[in-house]
């Protein structure tokens, strides 16, 4: 079986980041290799890494803040291994994970990314009670843009020749590289490297019925920055725009009211309901329709927007326990 390079881009998260490389260490499969990558971080992060005694891991560490593009990239150049999986420094895989990953990429010619749904957990570690359902097959571009299947950068396992597929040369700073991951991009960079791998390779987007990561949603990182995701969201579109203008034109309104649901349901989660409902009605202006695209969806937003708004939060955090602890047990059965 072939070895998995697995790249952890870092940046302040001491909090974090033991539990996350424990959790890589933890795998049934065990031909890899780490590499992490530190973004000039300002607290103990590469102290704590530098405290695993295991020869697999190896720490990089920037001179400057390159963003999580850039050290992906760091990462993607460094590494050795057939497979390519990228985890956040705050997330956590199942034991697992990268078993069977390796093993559906073996057995699926013309394969190029397999993922997994994912868990959402607090800053806790402790489940929200969700998780995501994602399309598993027949993954289109159209796909991409409406509802990312992927969900988040840690889900995916990648053949190494997806990435040299897509490889391209830039000179941010000051010199030629190989890159993989637009730096341009802070935000939602899985998701332009994904649409670059469907919209000009031949490799397939497929997903595993079976949670195997665990999402942290936390407040005070990258998920938090919700008015943010949508500038970015912006770029990637003027992006694609270059590669076919009359895709974009298609689907380029259904795209961004799609995206401001759901950054609607995570304002609902981070109980800015001022911002929630704003962002929902934002979407129902952009493309109306958007209401009998997931009726129950678009509906059930709305009210949690209201309710988060409206009513004291500690009445809602009480009917969010409730509701949350009631879908565990559905999702379970």
């Amino acid at each position: 079986m072939g070895k998995v390079s697995v790249i952890i881009p870092v940046y302040n998260v001491e909090k974090y980041i033991s539990n996350t490389i424990q959790s890589v260490l933890d795998q049934t499969y065990q031909n890899f290799e780490v590499l992490i990558v530190d973004d000039v971080s300002s607290d103990k992060t590469v102290e704590i890494c530098q405290n695993f005694n295991d020869p697999r891991i190896q720490v990089f560490c920037h001179k400057e803040n390159r963003g999580p593009s850039g050290t992906s990239n760091t990462g993607i150049r460094h590494s050795k291994g057939e497979y390519i999986a990228l985890l956040d420094g705050d997330d956590i895989w199942l034991p697992e994970k990268l078993e069977m990953h390796v093993q559906h990429l073996k057995e699926c010619g013309g394969l190029g990314v397999s993922f997994s749904p994912s868990d959402f957990i607090d800053d806790t570690g402790q489940s929200l009670g969700s998780r995501q359902k994602p399309k598993l097959k027949n993954i289109l571009v159209s796909d991409l843009l409406l509802s990312n299947p992927l969900g988040n950068g840690s889900a995916a396992v990648y053949r190494r020749e997806v990435f040299e597929a897509i490889k391209f040369q830039d000179n941010i700073h000051g010199f030629e590289e190989d890159c993989y991951f637009d730096e341009h991009f802070r935000m939602i960079q899985d998701l332009e490297c994904l649409l670059r791998i469907v919209i000009q390779t031949t490799w397939k987007v497929e997903g595993i019925p079976k949670v195997l990561t665990r999402y942290r949603v936390n407040p005070h990182g990258v998920s938090s920055n919700l008015l943010k995701n949508i500038e970015a969201w912006d770029q990637v579109i003027e992006k694609i725009r270059t590669y076919d203008s009359q895709l974009v034109s298609h689907w380029e309104n259904r795209s961004r009211a799609h995206l401001l649901r759901y950054l609607a349901r995570r304002a609902v989660r981070l109980h800015q309901g001022a911002l929630a409902v704003d962002l929902i009605h934002r979407a129902l202006f952009t493309h109306w329709c958007i209401l009998f695209e997931g009726f129950r969806f678009t509906t059930l937003t709305w009210i949690a927007a209201y309710l988060v708004w409206l009513i004291p939060k500690s009445i809602y955090c009480y009917l969010e326990s409730i509701v949350s602890s009631r879908a565990m047990i559905f999702q379970k059965r």
